[in-house]
């Protein structure tokens, strides 16, 4: 119960600031500001890199905003530069909302507009006062058979399947952009699905099962797994139904699918809300947060009040709601109060847990295995800051080189930690790094490095490429290969060094004081894995000799810092199988429902392990949910 109360002080705070900041605020209108009409240009940096606008101004206000270049996330980020181009030219103010979940790149757009603002000579202080009366802030009533909380891929799901069955359907999602993580997913897993078995692959689902089961110590509901395992594939047909097609794989034997291109995936969404749940009447709202669930005398929860983004409050009753909020992954200080993570959110920003939060509070079970994480890349922290100066390409050199195999890999302290193959197996890689503290150290010496650059990674005898996401090498796919030279390679690792994102020595004692290891640690360590190549015999974590590659007798010596990426909390709640999420004494809150990663809990022990089965189960568990939700409303 210290967590309920803790995430209840907390939001209790937040709401009062935000109410006095309001006050403070006022409610006069923006006079009309003055500019030295013309076309203007700005340079600021994103989240991906440097974003290039063009704002043309009247003598009398902002006209129009262009954005010329720009590298922002595809479906969140650039949907953020839209939306803030959009608010600031209908309200001719920069006292604009960022957008939830893509606030580094709103921040970008606001900062861009600024710098052409000053230089067409306007007023700052008089755009950055508002023009929006607060006061003037109503509350609107609004009914539903079932009101969805997220619009990710599982509240959407869940949205959809509930409204084909004939409910009205309510969706509200707290940012503008529909898709939530998905927008950023590469592919799921739909177990045994029709286009896995025409292309000759079929799993041993009761294997499957046990092994699950058995790999999570058995502190899992098993018959939560049996269903999506026998469930999933079902799913991949009705997503195809609705026209979002995905591509199946083969991948190492696993059965995963890939979703459609990223560009297409919005605009995909809301055509199939529009065809179900607005044609049923329905509606949905972006830019419009849940605040508290409505509960009646008998516990039953019959509603939410959600805020828009204009200050406007929806009542909003329903015979159930569904959360499907995302979890608390962005949240650093909650993440690390339940597991210790203090890696970096590679989710989204919007997902505090607010949805979790207002589940609590309204009677569900703070579930045994609180604090589980999607722990599932490895991060170069060198990589933002290369890309402000380098192509995509050479900023990923340092982080190439945290998945391969044939690197020494030590912890803050130096000491070596793991079989470096580990780095082959994402999940392996990224909790036994997690285990290890917030981040770790790749080693590389000078002669690896030139041999990078003569032979690219066939020089330091890689068993293959990177193990990274398709979207991390996108934009340089025809020179991800395993032969290409690594061009400046040098001045990419001292840069990286410049930066503070790495450290140098002359020799392995200079390095481990530079790094902040401790000397005898390292040295100890590094001579031990120098004598493992020479003898093909790793005494300490019996890697495999094809892997042990000498580092050479002279320095100088980097160390790359190497980061873990969370993509979400995994869990919150407890669920049957209907999706119904439970109380304390395990009894149904009746009118509640979660889908998606805050009911994920029910499938892993303390981390998630699965491959594509995030993905899989937030469409899956949406469309079993959304039924099981319209199927007791319209039962009554």
């Amino acid at each position: 119960m210290q967590i309920k109360s803790k995430v209840s002080k907390i939001m209790v705070l937040i709401l009062a600031m935000t109410l006095v900041l309001t006050w403070f605020s006022g409610c006069s209108q923006n006079a009309e500001n003055s500019y030295k009409a013309g076309t203007y240009t700005a340079e600021v940096d994103g989240h991906n890199g440097t974003i290039t606008i063009d704002v043309t101004f009247s003598e009398s206000k902002i006209t129009d905003i262009a954005v010329k270049d720009q590298s922002e996330t595809s479906g969140l980020g650039d949907a953020a530069l839209e939306q803030v181009s959009e608010n600031i030219l209908s309200e001719q103010s920069l006292k604009i909302d960022t957008v939830s979940g893509a606030t580094v790149s709103s921040s970008a757009m606001l900062a861009a507009v600024e710098d052409c603002v000053v230089q067409a000579g306007g007023d700052l202080s008089m755009l950055k006062s508002g023009n929006k009366d607060s006061a003037t802030a109503e509350t609107k009533k609004l009914e539903a058979d079932i009101v969805v909380v997220g619009a990710g891929a599982s509240g959407i799901s869940a949205a959809i399947s509930a409204a084909d069955m004939g409910a009205k359907v309510i969706l509200i999602e707290k940012t503008g952009v529909i898709g939530g993580a998905s927008n950023l997913s590469w592919a799921g897993k739909f177990v045994d699905s029709s286009v896995a078995i025409e292309n000759g692959l079929k799993v041993d689902q009761e294997k499957m099962i046990t092994d699950w089961i058995e790999n999570n110590h058995w502190r899992v509901d098993s018959a939560a797994i049996r269903q999506y395992v026998a469930k999933s594939g079902e799913t991949y047909d009705w997503l195809a139904e609705k026209g979002y097609v995905t591509q199946f794989i083969n991948f190492a034997g696993e059965q995963l699918h890939m979703l459609p291109d990223y560009g297409t995936r919005e605009a995909s969404y809301k055509r199939m809300l529009a065809e179900s749940v607005e044609s049923n009447g329905g509606k949905v709202f972006t830019q419009t947060t849940g605040k508290n669930l409505i509960v009646n005398e008998d516990g039953e929860v019959t509603g939410i009040v959600a805020e828009q983004n204009d200050g406007t409050i929806l009542e909003i009753t329903a015979d159930s709601v569904i959360i499907a909020t995302g979890g608390y992954a962005a949240n650093a200080e909650m993440v690390k109060e339940n597991f210790g993570f203090e890696g970096i959110n590679g989710g989204l920003g919007q997902n505090v847990g607010e949805g979790l939060e207002m589940a609590w509070e309204a009677g569900a079970k703070i579930p045994d295995n609180l604090g589980g994480q999607m722990l599932h890349q490895t991060l170069a922290r060198a990589t933002s800051n290369l890309k402000k100066e380098y192509e995509g390409f050479k900023a990923s050199y340092p982080m190439m080189l945290t998945y391969m195999p044939t690197l020494m890999n030590v912890n803050t302290s130096g000491a070596r930690f793991r079989d470096e193959a580990f780095t082959l197996k994402a999940v392996a890689a990224a909790n036994s790094s997690a285990f290890n503290g917030p981040y770790h150290m790749v080693v590389i010496s000078k002669a690896q490095i030139d041999a990078l650059a003569e032979e690219g990674l066939n020089g330091i005898e890689a068993p293959g490429m990177p193990g990274m996401p398709p979207e991390f090498y996108l934009d340089f796919i025809d020179e991800f290969t395993i032969d290409n030279p690594w061009k400046d390679a040098d001045e990419i690792f001292d840069k990286m060094v410049e930066n503070g994102d790495g450290f140098k020595g002359d020799t392995i004692e200079e390095l481990a004081k530079n790094a902040g290891m401790d000397e005898k640690v390292f040295v100890d360590a590094f001579n031990q894995y120098q004598e493992a190549c020479e003898t093909g015999l790793d005494t300490a974590f019996g890697k495999s000799s094809d892997f042990l590659v000498s580092y050479g007798d002279e320095g100088p010596y980097y160390a790359i810092i190497a980061e873990i990426n969370n993509l979400g909390s995994v869990g919150g709640l407890l669920v049957n199988t209907k999706f119904q999420v439970l109380d304390d004494d395990r009894v149904p809150v009746k009118g509640l429902y979660a889908v998606g990663l805050e009911s994920e809990g029910v499938l892993f022990n303390d981390t998630y392990v699965g491959n594509g089965v995030g993905i899989g189960y937030a469409f899956t568990s949406g469309r079993l949910g959304g039924e099981s939700a319209a199927t007791e409303v319209l039962e009554k």
